[in-house]
């Protein structure tokens, strides 16, 4: 089962992509862990990567797709995946098409996580992140047992600097403008799935997991 993840900053995508993995024995691949991967593994586009990382420059699109094509030829994505954070862009979703066509396999679905922009601003501003294991939580939504502390690991939370209320309207806007071309690309396929995001946690996964095995 192939899966594609959409849905802007805050819609819980990760939150909804663990549950989805362990259901269905399938790897969540993000983009970030992609190019730690190919880095890592120092294969020839991780270096290239990391040549434009280390200067900090974003690195092109032809390397970006070079190092998801790689990511989804390893052995662990046979039985399918779950792709998250990539495409971002109606001409790297045409070159995701070209991927897959080439292992003639092809998308199953896309599930586009939908949020009201108001609620994603309260969702984002209170977010709070492990330092030491990367856990999420929510200072309303999904507090810690013990304010500042990691349930998981006792690492110290934090607050991204960008997620104030000027930086975090101004992410969802460049998401919005961004994506809704793909949404209608993938539409246009029969791919779209929408669901309701703004449901507890539990209901959402219920609905995606009723969705993927119907």
């Amino acid at each position: 089962m192939n899966i594609l993840f959409m849905g802007p900053p805050g819609a819980g995508k990760g939150t909804q992509a663990e549950v989805i993995v362990k259901e269905f024995g399938i790897p969540h691949i993000s983009t970030g862990d992609a190019f730690r991967l190919a880095i890592k593994q120092g294969t020839p586009i991780g270096l290239k990567a990391k040549e434009y990382m280390d200067q900090g420059l974003l690195v092109p699109d032809d390397v970006t797709i070079g190092i998801v094509e790689e990511r989804l030829k390893q052995p662990d994505c046979e039985k399918g995946f779950l792709l998250d954070g990539f495409p971002r862009t109606l001409s790297q979703a045409e070159a995701l098409d070209n991927i897959l066509s080439s292992m003639n396999r092809k998308l199953d679905h896309v599930i586009n996580l939908k949020v009201d922009r108001n609620r994603l601003l309260a969702r984002l501003t209170g977010r709070r992140i492990c330092k030491n294991c990367g856990s999420t939580y929510h200072v309303i939504f999904n507090p810690p047992k013990e304010d500042g502390v990691c349930d998981k690991c006792g690492g110290e939370l934090y607050q991204r600097s960008d997620d104030n209320e000027e930086s975090v309207g101004t992410r969802l806007d460049e998401y919005l403008n961004k994506t809704a071309p793909l949404l209608t690309f993938y539409e246009g396929k029969g791919l779209l799935r929408q669901i309701d995001g703004e449901m507890e946690i539990g209901a959402v996964s219920q609905e995606i997991v009723s969705l993927l095995r119907g």
